[in-house]
């Protein structure tokens, strides 16, 4: 086998963007909206169309492919050795009228990037392999992250009857439906691999800010969920007098200000959004008596993450008793950081220095399959940049001359790790 050379391998990734192009815009097609966007919920005819175009492009790249009992598809390019192998990939599933880029670029780097270093180099001395997980977003059941829940042994065999769509179809029924065998969930676990990593768009604007051509995620961010119920009392909007007044929306506008001021003065990575907001009676003449709000909180880093939590609360509870009113608050979801592996993170750090590719440390603000897969095997990420920042959407876009560096970052890890 001959020895790689960094720039030979990344100048035959750049010599095959057409193949990479190719595979962006046919896996696309699958869900696609006459309006724009993608809609491919998991076991959809849509998802399961774009999940057999992949397993052709494996087999054509001469990979060795199967499906788990949950549906996640692998492509296993056989080591020259006994030993753990690695892997890479992401989520083929999509959220309502989602872009060509989040999850299914990941899936499509990972294709690629094996596919080229067999092209180049041979079979690996450790076996690699490309995995397209299912449900990640979590647009179609009530819990997300199926597949690697699935692959680190963490998908409760009870969720797979009683996590139900819509329609009231159970996960089970729906993997049934596409022919995959859900009895067999125990065999979908992983425990011989080395190592993960997954590439993925930004999904954030800091990248495309800085210049930079590629983002080492050392962490995915810490998650909490609260709601929010100030009471008031409803009165008439006529005759009550100002000051009279015990006005729930008041109370509740006090308090999303002060939270948008909290956490810009806590300064980045720390972020707060309202994102719901509903009034009740909400009759113009009437004075709010409720108004309940979501607050979504984040921070890689826990202590902070909890502190940014007290101090939310505590402003909650300041502007209800401002207003003469009270406060009921209650936690809907709480999702602990998820550090990703140092010595995987190191790795593509210098191997993004070996290419001449300008990087950043950088800590992800969504969540990703990693923060599951992390777990239990040693995993990293790496970034593209995302134009304008736009993600889960139909404007989402990342041109091909900013992912083929990434590509290229991924198949230099495989080849320092499996070659």
């Amino acid at each position: 086998m001959t020895k790689a050379s960094p720039a030979e391998l990344y100048a035959y990734v750049k010599q095959n963007a057409p193949v990479i192009e190719n595979y962006i815009e046919t896996l696309a097609a699958f869900g696609s909206q006459p309006e724009g966007g993608i809609v491919r919920p998991v076991y959809s005819t849509q998802w399961f169309d774009a999940h057999k175009q992949l397993a052709a492009w494996m087999q054509e790249a001469g990979l060795e492919v199967r499906a788990d009992a949950v549906g996640n598809l692998w492509g296993l390019s056989r080591g020259t050795e006994a030993g753990q192998g690695y892997a890479s990939g992401s989520h083929l599933d999509t959220v309502k009228e989602g872009g060509k880029y989040d999850g299914a670029l990941g899936v499509l780097a990972a294709l690629t990037a094996i596919r080229f270093l067999k092209e180049l180099y041979g079979a690996p001395r450790l076996p690699l392999e490309v995995v397209a997980l299912c449900e990640e977003e979590g647009s179609r059941f009530s819990k997300s992250f199926l597949g690697s829940r699935a692959i680190t042994g963490n998908m409760p065999v009870e969720e797979l009857d009683q996590s139900r769509d819509a329609d009231g179809i159970s996960v089970a029924q729906a993997a049934r439906n596409c022919g995959f065998d859900p009895d067999q969930l125990a065999a979908a676990q992983r425990t011989d691999l080395a190592g993960f990593i997954e590439l993925h768009i930004e999904q954030g604007r800091l990248m495309e800010a800085a210049q930079v051509e590629i983002g080492v995620v050392e962490a995915i961010t810490g998650i909490k969920h609260l709601r929010v119920v100030f009471e008031g009392q409803a009165d008439h909007a006529g005759t009550t007098p100002m000051d009279l007044r015990s006005d729930a929306l008041v109370s509740a506008a006090q308090a999303v200000t002060k939270i948008n001021e909290l956490a810009r003065e806590f300064g980045r990575p720390a972020v707060a959004t309202v994102g719901k907001l509903s009034v009740e009676p909400g009759a113009t003449n009437i004075v709010p008596a409720q108004v309940e709000i979501t607050v979504d909180m984040r921070h890689p880093d826990p202590a902070t993450l909890e502190q940014l939590k007290q101090r939310i609360v505590q402003i909650s509870e300041e502007a209800a008793a401002a207003q003469g009113g009270s406060v009921k608050i209650d936690l809907l979801m709480e999702r602990q950081a998820a550090p990703m592996t140092p010595e995987i993170v190191n790795m593509i750090s210098s191997s993004a220095e070996e290419l001449g590719l300008k990087n950043m440390p950088m800590v992800s603000g969504a969540g990703h399959d990693s923060q599951v897969m992390v777990e239990k095997i040693p995993s990293g990420m790496i970034f593209v940049p995302s134009c304008g920042g736009r993600s889960h959407s139909r404007a989402e876009y990342t041109p091909i001359e900013e992912i083929l560096p990434g590509i290229a970052l991924l198949a230099q890890a495989f080849y320092r790790l499996a070659y």
